[in-house]
């Protein structure tokens, strides 16, 4: 076509009507939000010349994306969650909200009420073979003071890449707990080396990524939510040291921050001070959590959640 119809006069006209500006009821901010999205979106038809059939296989896609439940897999995929962080990242800078620990995409898969524990928790259940695992540090101030009573929440996969509760065949909350930190601000956990996962094969987001060229796998790594009365709340993850996918994550979550040095440990005298009956890794890592800014946008999203029986 070489006339343009989407920046019309009557196409501003439809879109008004598209998303109820003359109406007195709905809600303005989805009526803003409709308006814009669906403008840029009949641009995109026009500039790139899209077909009827591409658009209706579009809409097919997205369709059986929302049966498979794949919409918390392709939003990572297509960099919507890092977005959100580096946005989040850019306001705070402009706030004077600097340095600590960085945050990164929170993902699909938490899962609310874990088991809490005082200072030390185990997370896995022993029904697994796994290379036993032992992180700990603390929570601290930007000031570097230890902040007592926070909670750290952690979760990860097992070591075929899958999460308890989607993965009915571990026990509930296998690999989830959460930890209240001792009077110096320390937390300690053991567990077993977790693995990357992949997305479903042949899945929505397989079949979108493989047309990009690109694939689905996370390299190895584990999430934690940080928080504290009077700090901003820390949505982050960390990543295990070594693992080939470590700078090729399609869910663009890897920060270099947030690679801590994994030591394996062999010594006798290591071994029996932790109570454990052969060699481990060890991770240790301080979160530094930023003090509570007033005005400041709320660190901690609301979303749709998991819930276990425990919540």
């Amino acid at each position: 076509m070489k006339k343009s119809i989407s920046q019309s006069p009557e196409m501003e006209q439809f879109l008004d009507k598209v998303s109820g500006q003359h109406s007195g009821k709905g809600n303005p901010r989805v009526k803003q939000l409709v308006r814009r999205v669906v403008s840029d979106l009949y641009r995109t038809i026009e500039d790139l010349d899209v077909q009827p059939d591409e658009f209706w296989r579009a809409i097919s896609f997205l369709s059986v994306a929302g049966r498979n439940n794949e919409f918390g897999l392709l939003s990572p995929g297509l960099g919507f969650d890092h977005f959100l962080d580096l946005r989040s990242d850019e306001l705070e800078r402009e706030l004077g909200i600097t340095g600590g620990t960085p945050r990164t995409i929170e993902g699909p898969l938490y899962v609310a009420g874990a088991p809490r524990a005082q200072g030390e928790a185990r997370l896995d259940d022993g029904n697994e073979e796994g290379e036993t695992l032992v992180m700990h540090g603390q929570v601290l101030s930007k000031a570097g003071r230890p902040v007592p009573g926070a909670l750290v929440e952690v979760w990860h996969a097992n070591t075929r890449g899958n999460y308890s509760f989607f993965d009915p065949s571990q026990s509930p909350y296998n690999l989830r707990r959460g930890i209240q930190t001792d009077a110096e601000g320390r937390y300690r956990f053991r567990s077993i080396l977790p693995r990357g996962y992949g997305v479903p094969p042949g899945g929505s987001t397989d079949t979108l990524l493989q047309a990009l060229g690109r694939h689905g796998q996370r390299p190895a790594h584990i999430h934690f939510f940080v928080s504290a009365p009077g700090f901003r709340h820390l949505t982050t993850q960390i990543n295990i040291a070594g693992d080939p996918l470590l700078h090729d994550d399609f869910a663009f979550a890897t920060r270099d921050e947030l690679i801590p040095e994994m030591v394996r440990k062999s010594d006798p005298a290591a071994i029996k001070k932790l109570g454990l009956d052969g060699p481990f890794a060890e991770i240790q890592f301080d979160f530094v959590l930023h003090p509570a800014v007033p005005k400041a946008p709320d660190s901690e999203v609301e979303r749709e959640r998991a819930q276990g029986a425990g919540a």
